[in-house]
């Protein structure tokens, strides 16, 4: 019995996506409508499709057929399902400030909300499941984000130099990251409007005539309201692009996103991986549904150094493997050239996905040839080789 099926995601058409990247990648007519997100996945939501010889099956259903050989008795065990959800992320516009529970605060919310009776996709839903959502991305272009507050003295900089900002300093000097940040986010919108527009009305026009710099912050609050639905209305988000870090990733450079980093993608492509969630907690940058006290629960209160992974190169020289704590998942780039064969046994079940050039896997007397931004799903137990007649670049996607 075959381990090795051609595999097709389903396009999100999300607001902030590009219209360009995702339809190139996938040899698709590029058209007006935002190609933000592809997925990869058993998600229940949008589960991909396998091309099997019974015709075509949705990839949950076929591993719930037989959880345990599919995904190996381990995996199978302990996660119940496929436990990762594999993406390929195209940014145009910014993404919501947002930070992910752990497993234990998504099982007690996920509960509590069932037994209020509120509906899952109600607009005032906090949380779709009972799991945590730790991620990793890696830029597939040159690629901007805000991840966790800035280190205390940078913060107090920022304070002391925006004139707008200066009462907040005796704030963050006594109650620290906390105090400060609660009270920007409980503050009115009145409130948040007179304290913000000054620094917008100074920023605006120096964004319009393009004379800031992404790495400064004002780049991005003048974004944030230029690409704004809502233009009576500043959103409390920006304070958030003041007090986090903005991070530049170079492609091929990593960023991991456990529970309780405040994080926002800012621009650009990349493949991401998480755990199979959709739990999410909002800090502004948004129209959607931000539960202010349920996000102060979860919020880490404590400066963020940024550590960008360069991954591990294995002992092969082929595969780099960006490791993370996170039991749910583990991304890996495959580059390979002619001369090269990239071989594997899958101990559980794993997606590739081919980002440049063309290659041919093999698993038993199964053979399959893909394209760029064409995927296969490997069964557990499965032994593969790729090749390439030139050369080309795989994301891959298991569980450690």
């Amino acid at each position: 019995m075959s381990k090795l099926f051609t595999l097709t995601g389903k396009i999100q058409n999300y607001a902030w996506g590009g219209t360009q990247y995702i339809p190139n990648l996938l040899d698709l007519e590029a058209g007006e409508e935002p190609c933000a997100e592809y997925w990869l996945g058993a998600h229940i939501n949008a589960p991909s499709i396998l091309d099997t010889i019974e015709g075509e099956q949705s990839l949950d259903d076929y591993l719930n057929l037989n959880l345990s050989e599919r995904l190996g008795a381990d995996i199978a065990e302990k996660f119940g399902r496929l436990p990762f959800l594999f993406k390929v992320l195209d940014v145009s516009d910014m993404l919501s400030i947002q930070v992910h529970p752990s497993k234990i605060e998504a099982e007690k919310g996920f509960k509590y909300e069932n037994e209020k009776g509120i509906p899952l996709n109600a607009f005032s839903r906090n949380y779709k499941d009972d799991n945590h959502k730790p991620e990793i991305m890696v830029a597939l272009s040159e690629f901007w984000l805000l991840h966790g507050f800035l280190p205390k003295e940078k913060l107090i900089q920022v304070l002391k130099s925006i004139p707008e900002f200066s009462n907040l300093l005796s704030v963050f000097n006594e109650t620290g990251y906390f105090g400060l940040y609660k009270q920007v986010m409980q503050q009115s919108d009145e409130e948040s409007n007179a304290l913000l527009q000054p620094i917008i009305n100074r920023i605006l026009p120096l964004y319009k005539t393009g004379k800031l710099d992404k790495s400064n912050p004002d780049y991005w609050a003048a974004k944030a309201v230029d690409t704004s639905e809502n233009k009576k209305s500043l959103d409390k988000g920006i304070y958030s692009i003041y007090f986090f870090n903005i991070v530049k990733v170079n492609k091929g450079e990593a960023v991991f996103q456990d529970a309780g980093i405040p994080h926002a993608y800012l621009e650009g492509q990349n493949m991401e991986l998480m755990a199979n969630s959709d739990n999410v907690l909002r800090g502004g940058l948004t129209p959607k549904h931000v539960d202010v006290p349920e996000l102060l629960k979860h919020v880490v209160f404590e400066e963020t150094e940024p550590n960008i992974m360069l991954g591990e190169l294995q002992d092969d020289g082929l595969e780099r493997i960006y490791k993370s704590p996170a039991p749910d998942f583990e991304l890996s780039q495959i580059s390979i050239c002619a001369t090269d064969k990239y071989m594997s046994k899958a101990m559980t079940a794993q997606i590739i996905i081919v980002i440049e050039g063309h290659v041919e896997v093999s698993e038993g007397k199964t053979v399959l040839a893909l394209g760029k931004g064409q995927s296969a799903f490997l069964s557990a137990d499965s032994a593969y080789t790729v090749s390439t007649p030139n050369s080309a670049i795989l994301y891959k996607a298991t569980a450690p």
